[in-house]
């Protein structure tokens, strides 16, 4: 199998390196995570002059044809910077689950927005109750009068709090499993929403929601909603561990630059053979989740069950790797890591992060085994 990149992939990643390089230091980011939204708008609207809003999309949409290499080359430049700007939630996931899934109007009148950095979309999909399992959702839709109505209560929704468009999973009756499950839009400003946002323990920010009675619109059809909601958390998952790659990377970039400058005996601690061994090991770790990670976005066209076996295994396994490394660089560099003023802190709290959204290394161990023995 072919790994390397065509000459688009090469490009885009490129463009957004350049981009970050130029004009997202650390002193930005910082800046930006303490805004109330969380990031900046500025920033935003200039990752879509540059046209990156759409290139996870298909070709129709302005994209390189949404393929999940794409996603990944993207998702892990914006790793290495740690950007907190919402391109997983509102351009990799929503973006992807309204062309999947939504009417050819619902793309004609939502994507364009999209794309040009106007709109922001969130996913609410997990519930109080509900962990890691997609079909755990309670949420109620109901039809009124030719229009459809949601009750209930969505959590952790990431960017919730910034959102102009949620995109809400709920039941259309009192079954259980992936059956009766559909996908609604849903104004974020509409009576009967309501959104309290707070940040999380990695500088990022998410929001509790509640619906009473909210109107909302069905995306597509709802016999198709969970089927286009687990492949649009696939294609999330891949996203998110090829952010964990690029934040890994710099991890060990920056731990190895430690070791050759750091001295101690008169000499840099690099030189100790004990040190040499641990750096070798968390460039192992690293090498390992990249392996994964391209291999899950390689097989997001295979058969279900297929992906979904590639998916729970990279989440897993970079789940792991990305412990090991924000633990092992923080030891190699002492107390310094610990420090708010030193960025391997965040990126060791963002890798933990990861680990938990969609699934931790536990749940997709476990799934992995069922999917197996299925």
């Amino acid at each position: 199998m072919d790994f390397s990149l065509n000459d688009d992939q090469r490009l885009l990643q490129e463009s957004l390196s350049r981009f970050l390089a130029d004009t997202y230091d650390w002193e930005t980011r910082q800046a930006a995570a303490g805004e109330p939204e969380g990031f900046k708008r500025e920033t935003w609207q200039a990752l879509a002059e540059l046209g990156l809003l759409a290139a996870p999309l298909s070709a129709e949409q302005g994209g390189l044809g949404g393929s999940g290499v794409d996603v990944m080359v993207l998702m892990e430049e914006l790793g290495k910077a740690l950007v907190v700007e919402p391109y997983l939630t509102s351009v990799v996931l929503c973006g992807g689950l309204i062309e999947a899934q939504g009417t050819a109007a619902q793309k004609e009148a939502l994507l364009p927005d999209l794309v040009a950095g106007q709109s922001l979309f969130a996913l609410a999909q997990g519930e109080p109750n509900g962990r890691y399992d997609l079909t755990a959702v309670a949420m109620r839709a109901r039809e009124e009068a030719g229009r459809w109505r949601l009750s209930g209560r969505k959590a952790v929704v990431m960017n919730g709090d910034s959102a102009d468009w949620l995109i809400v999973s709920a039941r259309l009756d009192e079954g259980s499993g992936e059956a009766g499950i559909a996908l609604f839009l849903v104004e974020a400003g509409a009576e009967g929403v309501t959104r309290r946002g707070y940040p999380t323990v990695d500088g990022y920010r998410a929001a509790e929601v509640s619906f009473e009675n909210a109107p909302a619109t069905l995306l597509g059809l709802p016999e198709t909603g969970f089927e286009a909601l687990e492949l649009a958390v696939a294609r999330a998952i891949v996203g998110l561990c090829a952010e964990a790659v690029g934040a890994m990377t710099v991890a060990c970039d920056t731990t190895l630059e430690y070791l050759k400058t750091r001295k101690q005996f008169g000499v840099p601690i690099g030189s100790f053979q004990v040190l040499q061994h641990r750096m070798v090991d968390l460039r192992m770790a690293l090498e390992d989740a990249r392996s994964l990670t391209i291999l899950a976005a390689a097989k997001l066209e295979a058969p279900r069950g297929e992906r979904e076996r590639a998916v729970s295994a990279a989440k897993a396994g970079v789940g792991r790797a990305a412990r090991s490394v924000s633990e092992g660089a923080i030891q190699l560099h002492g107390g310094i890591a610990m420090t708010w003023e030193y960025p391997l802190s965040h990126y060791a709290k963002r890798l933990i992060m990861i680990d938990h959204l969609f699934g931790d290394v536990d749940h997709h161990e476990e799934r992995f085994a069922h999917l197996s023995a299925g």
